[in-house]
């Protein structure tokens, strides 16, 4: 319950930025994105930072690189926008632009992982309504910038946090504060990449580096059994 209201979320808050659009010149644009930029490097430092096992990280990020290259992730997602502006016609915007964007940002972070695993192992929405009210504002702004590509993003959030709530509740009896930490760490510095992008920073491929949260989980447990903290 708690993936379906975030999406919902996601879609009513784009089509209310859709419609203030032309209401919000484009220099508020231009630094409400800045903002919203700053504030995703905040939460992606204070997430970064809850690892005790910096190795678990490390490897984490190394093999979800190699994988997400390997899958082209991040040019999967872009090839998805491209057709879905193809769908939709260009003049709505950059579609593709803003669907791979606003995908990395709803689906990578603390509340996204803690509120599906939550909701898997203890069938409690209560992070991830949390998360939809955040979402859903974030949406307006998104979609009153970057188009009506940020709308699509709810599907990949309902996928994405859909699949862990599924694997919290296969694997719950692994899953303890440790490897939370360690997952939390991983998708920090992908938050991390998120915001030295939107800042105009460099160019960080986030997409490809997204298995790495996935990775951080068997790593979590194994890594303290042969290197103590």
């Amino acid at each position: 319950m708690g993936t379906i209201v975030n999406a919902v979320s996601i879609i009513l808050g784009s089509v209310l930025g859709l419609l203030f659009k032309k209401g919000i010149p484009e220099r508020y644009g231009s630094t409400i994105m800045q903002g919203l930029g700053l504030a995703v490097l905040l939460v992606g430092v204070s997430m970064s930072l809850q690892t005790k096992q910096v190795l678990v990280v490390v490897l984490s990020l190394v093999l979800g690189a190699v994988t997400g290259e390997f899958l082209n992730i991040e040019g999967g997602l872009a090839r998805l926008g491209k057709w879905l502006e193809a769908k939709v016609g260009g003049s709505t915007g950059d579609v593709g632009r803003a669907f791979v964007t606003a995908s990395l940002i709803f689906c990578v972070g603390a509340m996204a992982i803690m509120g599906s695993i939550e909701d898997g192992l203890n069938h409690n929405p209560r992070i991830l309504f949390i998360k939809s009210a955040l979402d859903g504002v974030s949406s307006v702004v998104f979609a009153s910038t970057m188009g009506l590509g940020v709308a699509f993003s709810a599907i990949p959030v309902l996928l994405y946090q859909g699949s862990i709530t599924l694997l919290a509740w296969t694997v719950k009896d692994y899953l303890g504060p440790a490897v939370i930490s360690e997952m939390t760490a991983t998708g920090g510095l992908l938050i991390l990449g998120i915001a030295f992008n939107m800042l105009n920073i460099t160019e960080i491929k986030v997409g490809n580096l997204l298995p790495a949260i996935f990775y951080a989980i068997p790593l979590a447990i194994l890594i303290p059994r042969i290197i103590p903290a």
